[in-house]
């Protein structure tokens, strides 16, 4: 960490996380197989989760260019449109895709946060760079190279979030997809070392974003573009100092009274509990079977295996009590009315409702129509969520990485369920042999119901082979999902 007098002009060397992070990006080389199986999956995840997205007209108004007619022919293309736009934009577009319906991949930690948020970013530079090199006869990315960023993304943002709370001050989590996307952003456009750390210091200089859109009673669909929005500034970021040569800020974290640990982390440096890897894309928490904020996961699933006991005496219902970490109640625990659909799929008593009276939750399941059946308040109503120690110790346990759950329904007759408790759900690394195949069968259902049959029939001929995959030219890829 730099530290110098307040009063001096003289330029200090640059902050050694943001040194960190560049030595990182352009030097490590990612060996890990397992990295690159998980990244995979996380590409078609979360193409998937853009194209069950579409069926939102909120999501898809924001998708096209900023202003009427500001295209860019031959530029970075939005999955499930016909969309060619600037990169900057594309990288907003694409990152509001993958995050609208909170089902895309998840990190929980001392911060929380969905690392996939960064293939906003990622995807778009791509795309713009491999048309770019095909016009020109250069070589274009192909898929690999985009697994390899999409790890070192993976790997930046959730190292940063494990020990450092950006919540706990306030600021959402999307601080990170801008430092993680700038990062690798910047390299992918040919920046060095230090145009790297010169990007990253402007990233720190923006400070970060509240959170109140995520909270009562302001919360709100902000949320469900926020990380498009940092996937935006951080190509910006990564086009000023690669093309412009941007001045660049050493100290932005460590300045006494004006740098970022002064002004938004309490005076605090960061701390990290490991160097830069592939630990993340390893350990990422996949959403599989519920659009829900992860937290809420496996009461989801604890509430499925109540439904058919449950569903037939909901009027008989006395109580029901959600046992949760300390994280899940101090984000998701509310009480009240809900505003709108980002309110109630951060909602953990709706989204034990749901599932206890319908046996089931999609996306569907937080619009105005769902949400005006009375039968979800009564219940909502009768629950009393309270933490569990032991789901907070698993929960920030290294090797455990917990996000546990229980629920249990008491009946006015005196009698009551079982209690159901679940460690952790089905996209986590424990449960990675049941959750791929179901992975893959989300990725497949969304295709066909997004994109014309030819389509899916050469979207899923192409992942079939994981070398052709990843050999694939990124532009080639992401023309199958064109219209």
């Amino acid at each position: 960490m730099s530290a110098h007098d307040i009063r001096s002009a003289v330029r200090p060397d640059p902050d050694q996380p943001l040194v960190d992070i560049a030595n990182y990006v352009v030097d490590y080389q990612i060996d890990s197989k397992e990295a690159y199986d998980t990244a995979r999956y996380m590409l078609l995840d979360s193409l998937g989760t853009a194209m069950l997205a579409m069926k939102f007209p909120e999501c898809v108004k924001h998708l096209g260019p900023l202003v009427p007619g500001a295209t860019l022919p031959g530029g970075a293309r939005v999955p499930g449109t016909s969309h060619e736009l600037d990169p900057v934009q594309a990288a907003f577009a694409i990152g509001t895709q993958i995050r609208w319906l909170d089902f895309n991949d998840t990190w929980l930690a001392a911060e929380w946060g969905h690392p996939s948020d960064n293939l906003g970013s990622i995807l778009a530079v791509g795309d713009y760079l491999s048309r770019k090199a095909e016009r020109e006869g250069g070589r274009p990315l192909t898929v690999r190279d985009v697994l390899g960023y999409a790890i070192k993304a993976h790997e930046i943002q959730g190292c940063y979030a494990l020990l450092n709370s950006f919540n706990r001050v306030g600021q959402d989590h999307v601080i990170l997809v801008r430092l993680a996307s700038t990062a690798v952003a910047t390299a992918m456009l040919g920046g060095d070392k230090e145009q790297i750390t010169t990007a990253v210091s402007h990233s720190w200089i923006d400070n970060g974003a509240l959170r109140t859109y995520r909270h009562a009673p302001n919360t709100g669909p902000r949320k469900s573009w926020a990380a498009g929005d940092a996937c935006r500034r951080a190509v910006t970021h990564a086009i000023n100092a690669v093309y412009r040569g941007v001045v660049g800020y050493p100290s932005a974290l460590s300045a006494k009274t004006w740098g970022f640990y002064d002004v938004a982390f309490k005076g605090k440096p960061f701390e990290f509990e490991r160097p830069f890897g592939s630990y993340v894309m390893e350990n990422v928490l996949f959403k599989i079977s519920y659009p829900a904020e992860f937290h809420a996961q496996t009461a989801v699933e604890c509430a499925m295996k109540l439904h058919g006991e449950v569903a037939g005496r909901l009027d008989q219902v006395e109580k029901i009590v959600i046992e949760t970490q300390e994280a899940g109640c101090r984000i998701i625990d509310k009480t009240g009315p809900l505003a709108n659909y980002a309110d109630r799929d951060h909602c953990i008593q709706y989204m034990v409702a749901v599932p206890l009276i319908f046996g089931r939750l999609v996306a569907s399941d937080y619009n105005d129509d769902v949400a005006a059946d009375p039968r979800i308040d009564t219940l909502r109503d009768r629950m009393t969520v309270v933490e569990n120690p032991q789901f907070t110790r698993d929960y920030f346990d290294p090797a455990k990485r917990y996000i546990g759950n229980s629920v249990q329904v008491f009946f006015k007759d005196g009698s009551s369920t079982e209690k159901v408790s679940i460690d952790y759900p089905i996209g986590h690394r424990k449960r990675r042999a049941e959750g791929i195949p179901v992975l893959l069968r989300k990725f497949e259902a969304a295709m066909r119901d997004q994109l014309p049959a030819h389509q899916v029939k050469a979207i899923m001929a192409a992942v079939e082979d994981p070398a052709q995959l990843d050999a694939m030219p990124l532009q080639q890829f992401l023309g199958l999902f064109t219209l």
